[in-house]
C-alpha cells in the first residue's frame, strides 16, 4: 500500500507524515509531494518517497499518484494569501488531485478541510449534518475554496471512497498558531471560546479516517473537547490579557459560533483525544 501526502511541509502536514510512518507495516510505504526537493529530505531520511511537483501542475499530479493507493490532501492555502490563489490551491488542485487518483485507481481519499466551512453559527455545537452556510467572523476566500472542493471531491463517480476530516484551530509541539492568533483575539469579547485540536489529536483523527474500513457517512470533525475562551487564549501564550479585556462585548455574536461537536468521531471511530483541552497539553509540555 502506498499513501500519498501533499502538504507535507506546512504546520499540519510537517507533523503527520512522520506519524503516517511511523504506522506503515509490511510493504506499506508513504511517498510524500513537495515543490522543493530540499524540503523533501527530512521525510526522505524517515523512509519516504519523494516526488518533486507543484500541486497546480498536472503532470505532477499525475506523477504522484501513480500507483498509490489512498492519498492524503492535506495541502492548503490559508489567511494572508489572495483570493485567487486560495481558490487555486484549496478548490482547483485539490479537485484535480482528487480526479488523477481517481483515474490512477486510488480506492481513498482523505480531504482535510477546516471547520469554518460551516459559516455562521447554530446557536448549539455544530455537527457533520450541517450544511454550509456563509457568513461570520471567518468567513472568506479560504472556508468557501474548502467548501466548493469538499462538494466537488464527494461527487467524484467512480470506485473511490473520499472522506473529509473539518479541522478547528489546530496548536501545539511548537507550532506558533497560538501566539499568532493574539492578533485577531485583540477583537474578541472575554467569554468568546475557540474550538482546539492538538496536532497529536489531528494525527489521530487522519490516521483513523485513513485506515478505518466503514465510516458512517464521509465527514468527520476532529476535535477536543473543551473549547477554550479568550482570556483563557492568552493565558495559553504566556501574555496577560489586555486591561480592557473585561470591558469588550460582542453581542452580535453567537457563543457557539465554530463550536465542533466531536460526538461522531468519537463513537465511529473509536477517537477519544490524546490533549482533551489545551491545558492538559500545556501540563504535558506539549505546547
Amino acid at each position: 500500500m502506498i499513501t500519498l501526502v501533499t502538504g507535507t511541509t506546512g504546520q499540519v502536514g510537517r507533523r503527520f507524515v512522520p506519524r503516517l510512518i511511523t504506522q506503515a507495516e509490511g510493504d506499506e510505504r508513504v511517498r510524500v509531494l513537495v515543490r522543493d526537493a530540499a524540503r523533501g529530505e527530512p521525510f526522505a531520511a524517515l523512509g519516504a518517497e519523494v516526488v518533486v511537483g507543484d500541486l497546480r501542475d498536472e503532470e505532477a499530479l499525475s506523477k504522484a499518484v501513480v500507483g498509490a493507493d489512498a492519498v492524503v490532501n492535506v495541502a492548503a492555502a490559508f489567511r494572508g494569501v489572495p483570493d485567487e490563489e486560495a481558490w487555486a490551491v484549496n478548490r482547483d488542485a485539490a479537485v484535480a488531485l482528487g480526479r488523477a487518483a481517481l483515474s490512477a485507481g486510488v480506492r481513498r481519499f482523505v480531504q482535510v478541510s477546516t471547520g469554518n466551512v460551516y459559516g455562521s453559527g447554530r446557536g448549539r455545537p455544530l455537527t457533520e449534518d450541517d450544511e454550509s452556510r456563509p457568513g461570520g467572523a471567518l468567513w472568506g476566500a479560504y472556508p468557501e475554496s474548502k467548501a466548493a472542493a469538499e462538494r466537488e471531491l464527494l461527487a467524484l463517480a467512480g470506485g473511490m471512497e473520499v472522506r473529509i476530516g473539518r479541522l478547528p484551530f489546530v496548536y501545539g509541539e511548537g507550532d506558533p498558531h497560538i501566539a499568532n492568533a493574539l492578533p485577531w483575539a485583540a477583537r474578541w469579547a472575554p467569554e468568546q471560546r475557540l474550538q482546539m485540536a492538538h496536532h497529536a489529536d489531528v494525527g489521530q483523527g487522519l490516521l483513523r479516517l485513513l485506515y478505518a474500513p466503514a465510516v458512517n457517512g464521509p465527514v468527520y470533525n476532529i476535535a477536543d473537547d473543551a473549547p477554550v475562551t479568550t482570556v483563557e487564549l492568552y493565558r495559553l501564550a504566556g501574555v496577560e490579557p489586555p486591561e480592557d479585556l473585561s470591558t469588550r462585548t460582542d453581542t452580535d455574536r453567537d457563543p457557539w459560533h465554530g463550536i465542533m461537536s466531536n460526538r461522531k468521531i468519537r463513537r465511529d471511530l473509536g477517537f477519544r483525544p490524546i490533549y482533551p483541552s489545551a491545558w492538559t497539553a500545556r501540563d504535558a509540555g506539549a505546547l
